[in-house]
């Protein structure tokens, strides 16, 4: 196992957890106690945990995982949402992408999807996140426009008034969420409020709207809203999705498409 690939573990057990000890860590990982110490001690100084005597526990009240341990998780199940959200994609028209590992997903999808040239562009995509738009600025079929603000170092989105200055000033065909959480009573909902109220403008500027998230993140809800469960108009998620979930989501006018 790489470095990497254990110190996301880590970090997705101590999210689980609260607290971890090191004789518990290097069990579940099947790792020597010394290297768990080492990577208690590295994930400290980059404050992304707190050292404690024989253990870590998380760091601060609320906590969320950046971005970049995040890519790994339901890593299946986000290739094949991104490629149908994709598929919904017409060619010509203006899509907002917010954040997320999701998202980024379907940022890739897009890019590789046949079918959409045509147009001049074939795609523009408007987008508050800095991973995005580094992934597609190179790709010429696409009109790449990044929003203003404050960047936040978990999700490489760009938050804030200047952020909603530029959205302000613009209109979408389809706006595609990457959501914390989605669920019929609740909405669609995000981990940060900032983030929340730039993806709650995306969806005001947009004729559609697409909530791409795995079955992990329904029925459940996160600290911000962004939009109630009316304003979508799509769900893409997996198959793993329970009937009653789905038929909930159906009533409440979304169509949910599970691939």
């Amino acid at each position: 196992m790489s470095r990497d690939a254990r110190w996301q573990e880590l970090l997705e057990l101590l999210v689980d957890r609260g607290r971890l000890d090191v004789e518990e860590a290097a069990t579940a990982l099947g790792v020597s106690t010394a290297t768990i110490r080492r990577d208690f001690d590295q994930l400290a100084e980059q404050q992304m945990l707190v050292r404690t005597r024989g253990g870590a526990v998380v760091h601060g009240v609320s906590y969320e995982l950046p971005l970049r341990y995040k890519t790994a998780r339901q890593a299946s199940e986000k290739q094949r949402i991104a490629k149908a959200v994709a598929d919904l994609i017409a060619p010509g028209e203006v899509l907002g992408l917010t954040g997320g590992t999701t998202t980024t997903e379907v940022a890739r999808a897009l890019a590789v999807r046949t079918g959409l040239a045509g147009g001049s562009p074939a795609l523009t995509i408007v987008t508050n996140a800095l991973n995005i738009a580094n992934e597609l600025a190179v790709r010429p079929q696409f009109k790449i426009v990044v929003t203003g603000g404050v960047a936040r170092p978990q999700s490489y989105e760009l938050t804030g008034p200047l952020a909603g200055g530029v959205l302000g000033q613009i209109s979408l065909d389809v706006a595609v969420l990457g959501v914390g959480a989605f669920d019929v009573a609740y909405g669609a909902t995000a981990h940060d409020e900032d983030e929340a109220a730039v993806n709650r403008l995306l969806c005001e500027r947009a004729t559609r709207v697409v909530v791409a998230a795995d079955a992990t993140k329904l029925g459940r809800r996160a600290f911000a809203r962004i939009c109630a469960a009316e304003q979508v108009d799509t769900l893409v998620t997996d198959t793993a999705v329970t009937e009653e979930t789905a038929a909930r989501f159906t009533e409440a006018g979304v169509s949910v498409l599970a691939v």
